[in-house]
């Protein structure tokens, strides 16, 4: 068996330059556009063979040319590489529009379905059949020719509103900085966000600190800093990025392009025969009508809401001893943090020491390797695009290579805000030879300082095991088709099991031995600091969960209730979703929904409600796991089978019955997150 990971299979990062993106991107339309041309010439019944097989080779070849691109484009973006993946993506959806209304390649692959050879196809190869179908009628194929024009404008329209959006976000991001030279300002901040300060200020020739709208940088402030008017300063700055409020007020704003992105995804689901986009979006997920998912999420703020309000009422009431009567919502987190360390004697920053990133992943790797009994290496060979990216694989029991994986954990500057995986190649048979899975996993940490390795909180720990969670789902397919390979083809509200199911080994002691040592001593964490960060587990879950219900309900309203012709409704639905959920007054000023990357540049788009709803099944998976052994083999090996194999060929209810031996049950969920206590069940 050859050690050597084939590089042959992995982007050259460093080929990829500006000047020749369009048209490396307009040659590979060319020629799929030929190539279809001569598959729908043939004569005789259309097959697998002679249509589909080639239809997925044409798809793949055009991923795997864009794919570094985009990536590029998330996490080293310049203003020449901006310009071209702004010029080349119209290109794509011209492409992609042409396909999805093509009369003549549905007819063709209808008559694959009317077939009686359809029944002797496998079931990936029915299933990429039934879901092109389906996405036909959804792309209006059976519309007149003049509808089907306005509807490939409309498609162009959202496209660009939604990479404007995502850019102006950036923009605003980096734009700003917070520059301080009073060392009494700084007071409260815990040593690793100081001296990330102090590199900030020094990258801009800077004396003092300086704070940014990064992530890792605004969140430690505002849990910490002492001084109240610089918090709400930094506040101010990071809830109206890319709006009409705030320090950058009009510049990079959202507004309009909200407007937009809303117009045109009604737009396209009236024509195309739904009443509003929640209806259209739902055709493709597992919950099938709105009533459902609005009940699934008026029963969960039901439950959680009290208890969030209590936990709000301990937080005014800590602020009101520190002579804070009108507790403000930059007070919160900084509060919230007192409030947890007064009653825990614990903060996230006591667990940093412990999750050096190199540990952290190490033992993540070595509970993957036990749970599907594969064994993951980096390779240090592989050339990546920063000296912060490094490159791992994996293989089988046996030696075979499974696929790989790149990682880019820090945050910089010109890199996407957030946590995500992504695709580099998929799974593919090609004639005796397999196209091995690669996938791209991009967080935000707080990088390396002053020689130290980085040092990650628990938090980032769980953000960690999330995305590998999405990482593992594309990686350990079995599927040989790229369409229902991995995540493809899994509805959208399902694809955060995976992911979500992986979050709960953080909080094991078996785990924590494995993925926790503090950075200088080595020594593992200690007993007393794991009991503490458990009885916290729970700390404001309440107000979490209710976060992520507003989060969820005014997404899926706004899409569902959506009016053309109304102006500021985005604002109206956002403050009637507040009044039902929040906990404590939104300044006026707040523009989360400028920031809302999710729906309005992602796929999230009257969809952001999947993290709760995927998340019963993965809280009622893990307790499979709680009642048979953590890392028990046979466990990890049945839903390795039944979970992460099978891609998208069939629905993930089937796939979570086949792993559990029933349905799934909403109690795992209620007693993860602290609403009811361990020994109570709600039977419903």
């Amino acid at each position: 068996m050859n050690n050597a990971f084939p590089t042959e299979q992995l982007p050259d990062f460093q080929a990829v330059r500006p000047e020749t993106v369009q048209a490396n991107i307009q040659n590979q339309l060319d020629q799929n556009r030929a190539t279809l041309k001569k598959l729908l010439a043939q004569t005789g019944p259309f097959t697998w063979d002679n249509l589909m097989q080639p239809l997925e080779d044409m798809g793949d070849a055009l991923q795997k040319k864009w794919s570094p691109v985009s990536h590029l484009h998330a996490v080293m973006e310049t203003d020449a590489l901006r310009d071209a993946y702004n010029q080349t993506q119209p290109l794509l959806v011209t492409y992609g529009t042409e396909l999805s209304q093509n009369q003549d390649l549905y007819l063709a692959i209808k008559s694959i379905a009317d077939s009686q050879t359809f029944a002797t196809l496998t079931p990936a190869q029915q299933k990429i059949i039934e879901n092109e179908l389906r996405d036909f009628k959804l792309a209006g194929v059976n519309l007149p020719a003049d509808e089907k024009t306005k509807l490939a404008a409309l498609e162009q329209t959202l496209s660009k509103a939604s990479t404007t959006f995502s850019q102006h976000l950036l923009d605003a991001t980096h734009a700003y900085h917070l520059h301080i030279t009073n060392d009494a300002d700084i007071a409260g901040l815990p040593e690793q966000a100081k001296q990330l300060a102090i590199e900030n200020a020094k990258h801009r020739n800077l004396d003092g600190y300086v704070f940014t709208l990064d992530y890792p940088s605004y969140s430690t402030a505002i849990r910490f800093l002492n001084n109240r008017p610089l918090r709400e300063t930094l506040y101010c700055a990071f809830t109206t990025r890319a709006s009409d409020q705030g320090p950058n007020a009009g510049q990079w704003d959202n507004t309009d392009t909200m407007e937009t992105v809303l117009k045109t995804r009604h737009a396209i689901a009236n024509l195309v025969g739904f009443p509003n986009f929640a209806a259209y979006s739902l055709a493709t997920k597992m919950a099938k009508k709105p009533e459902d998912v609005l009940h699934f999420l008026t029963d969960l703020l039901k439950r959680s809401k009290p208890i969030a309000e209590k936990e709000m009422a301990e937080v005014i009431a800590l602020a009101k001893k520190d002579g804070v009567n009108d507790l403000q919502a930059w007070d919160v987190p900084y509060y919230s943090e007192k409030l947890q360390e007064a009653t825990f004697e614990f903060t996230q920053e006591d667990l940093r020491p412990y999750f050096p990133v190199h540990k952290a992943l190490s033992g993540m790797f070595t509970i993957i390797q036990q749970l599907y009994d594969i064994h993951i290496q980096e390779e240090p060979s592989v050339k990546t695009w920063h000296t912060d990216a490094k490159f791992f694989s994996i293989k089988d029991k046996h030696g075979a290579w499974v696929g790989g994986f790149y990682i880019d954990l820090y945050a910089r500057p010109h890199k996407r805000d957030g946590a995500w995986m992504d695709e580099c190649r998929v799974r593919k048979q090609v004639n005796d030879d397999l196209q091995l899975p690669i996938a791209y996993l991009t967080c935000n940490f707080m990088r390396p300082i002053n020689n130290q390795p980085a040092l990650l909180t628990h938090d980032d720990v769980v953000t960690l095991f999330h995305e590998f969670g999405h990482c593992l789902h594309h990686l350990l397919t079995t599927v040989k088709h790229p369409s229902v390979a991995g995540i493809n083809g899994v509805p959208w509200d399902a694809v955060e099991f995976p992911s979500q199911f992986m979050e709960n080994f953080c909080w094991e002691r078996a785990s924590l031995d494995l993925i926790a040592e503090h950075f200088e001593t080595g020594e593992p964490l200690p007993d007393h600091l794991y009991q503490k960060m458990l009885s916290a587990k729970h700390f404001q879950t309440g107000m979490q969960m209710v976060r992520q219900l507003e989060f969820s309900l005014f997404d899926f309203r706004l899409h569902l209730n959506y009016q053309p012709n109304e102006k500021n409704q985005v604002q109206r639905v956002l403050d009637e979703t507040r009044k039902e959920t929040a906990v404590l007054t939104t300044p006026v000023y707040n523009r989360f929904q400028h920031s809302f990357s999710h729906i309005f540049a992602g796929g999230y788009g009257a969809g952001y409600y999947s993290y709760k709803w995927a998340e019963v099944l993965s809280a009622d998976a893990y307790a499979a796991f709680e009642e048979e052994g953590i890392f028990n083999a046979s466990t990890g090996q049945r839903f390795k089978d039944n979970v992460l194999a099978v891609g998208g060929v069939r629905d993930p209810l089937i796939s979570f019955k086949a792993f559990r031996g029933r349905e799934p049950q909403i109690d795992a969920l209620l007693r993860h997150s602290g609403i009811l206590p361990p020994s109570v069940h709600a039977h419903e």
